[in-house]
């Protein structure tokens, strides 16, 4: 059987490998630690699992609006005025079955053949793969760590070209941790006007920022860029619910009628449960979410720390999101027993099979000096897979 040509322009998720294979490790019986997913270790809050047993037991269980019910789509305009300070209409925003799917409606509504998408690295290791599935071209453009892995007005000018239709921005970042500020956007931001290009802001990890760092994004750092981004956002990160599969978008009318179409040809409406779900973690108590950031800044705090302290590491502290991406490149060349080390998979691997923690390798970011490990889980989960790195590390010669 001959698949379609498309299919080999993607790859597996690399993050998701990992997770598979750290799972399949723990079912032979090793202990392994974890630290591939990005997904909270924190259960989503009782308010949001009640708001999904009533809309059960009240048998909202049927098919809903393709682009979500009213109750959400207000529940998202709200938010989005109250933290952000930007305005919409319910005809401007679409909910999909979670961020990644509200980003693959994206990309096929907005990109074709001959266009260019402009993806500072190291980057989320789908933005590539959503933007070749629709034939057009990523532009990577490689950040300094110098500049906190931030690109700049510079770097951003030189690789535009007269095909680039589009720049994604993720703020806080998978994998760096990095944010930028409301005079770094702004920056950014007269470069995308002089050239009249797309936004694709993708603020997933807004609610996850650390020593007190304001979230900005694109449109509401310049009102003239509203009408040239899409916010995409969604509640798996912030509020635990990851499982629940529901994301959103913001932006132009005809963008977001255009994702409806596509989504009403796919997966039709999320599902009806997870949407009631939505509506009360958006408008519900706020305070978790204070609860749940003061916590991942405790463990980005110890990890950086740790990290630092490995010789041949070395960790920028990130700002936001709950990863840290230590460069170990120092440490390429050396081996133990038969197992040498020349680069992030071979890294990633040898501390798999030798310590039993599950990294990512940072060449699927784009950077392959690097490693990412993520921090979404317990303290004593943390220091153990620290413990267990640093005498895999210390083995090497």
């Amino acid at each position: 059987m001959k698949l379609a040509s498309r299919v080999s322009l993607i790859k597996p998720s690399p993050t998701l490998v990992i997770t598979a294979k750290a799972a399949a490790l723990r079912a032979e019986g090793r202990d392994v630690v974890d630290f591939g997913a990005g997904e909270p270790d924190f259960n989503t809050p009782d308010s949001i699992k009640n708001a999904a047993i009533q809309a059960v037991e009240s048998n909202f269980t049927r098919y809903t609006a393709v682009g979500g019910i009213d109750e959400l789509k207000d529940a998202i305009i709200r938010k989005l005025q109250r933290d952000n300070f930007l305005s919409y209409k319910r005809s401007e925003i679409v909910v999909s079955c979670g961020a990644k799917h509200t980003l693959f409606n994206l990309a096929q509504v907005l990109f074709e053949e001959g266009d260019e998408v402009i993806i500072p690295g190291p980057y989320w290791v789908s933005y590539p793969d959503l933007v070749l599935y629709t034939g057009a071209q990523p532009v990577i453009v490689n950040t300094q760590e110098k500049n906190g892995f931030k690109l700049t007005p510079e770097e951003l000018e030189a690789a535009i070209s007269e095909k680039t239709k589009a720049l994604i921005i993720n703020s806080p970042s998978n994998p760096t941790g990095c944010a930028y500020s409301k005079e770094e956007l702004a920056a950014l931001a007269e470069v995308v006007i002089r050239h009249s290009l797309m936004v694709i802001s993708d603020d997933i990890y807004e609610k996850i920022l650390f020593d007190d760092m304001p979230f900005w994004n694109m449109a509401a750092v310049n009102p003239a860029l509203k009408d040239r981004t899409v916010v995409v956002n969604g509640v798996s990160k912030a509020y635990a619910m990851t499982g629940w599969r529901i994301g959103y978008a913001a932006g132009p009318e005809p963008v977001i009628a255009a994702m409806g179409k596509i989504q009403s040809q796919s997966t039709s409406n999320p599902a009806s449960i997870s949407q009631k779900a939505a509506v009360e973690a958006l408008n519900g108590d706020q305070q978790v979410l204070v609860e749940m950031v003061r916590e991942f800044q405790k463990r980005r705090d110890y990890i950086v720390s740790t990290l630092n302290a490995f010789e041949g590491v070395s960790c920028l502290k990130p700002q936001g999101a709950f990863y840290v991406f230590p460069n170990v490149s120092a440490l390429y060349g050396l081996s133990w027993k038969d197992r040498k080390i020349t680069d992030s998979a071979t890294m990633t691997e040898y501390l798999l099979e030798e310590a039993e923690v599950a990294v990512v390798p940072g060449i699927a970011f784009g950077d392959d000096r690097y490693i990412r490990i993520s921090y979404a889980t317990s303290m004593s989960i943390i220091e153990k897979g620290l413990e267990r790195i640093g005498k895999a590390l210390r083995r090497l010669s």
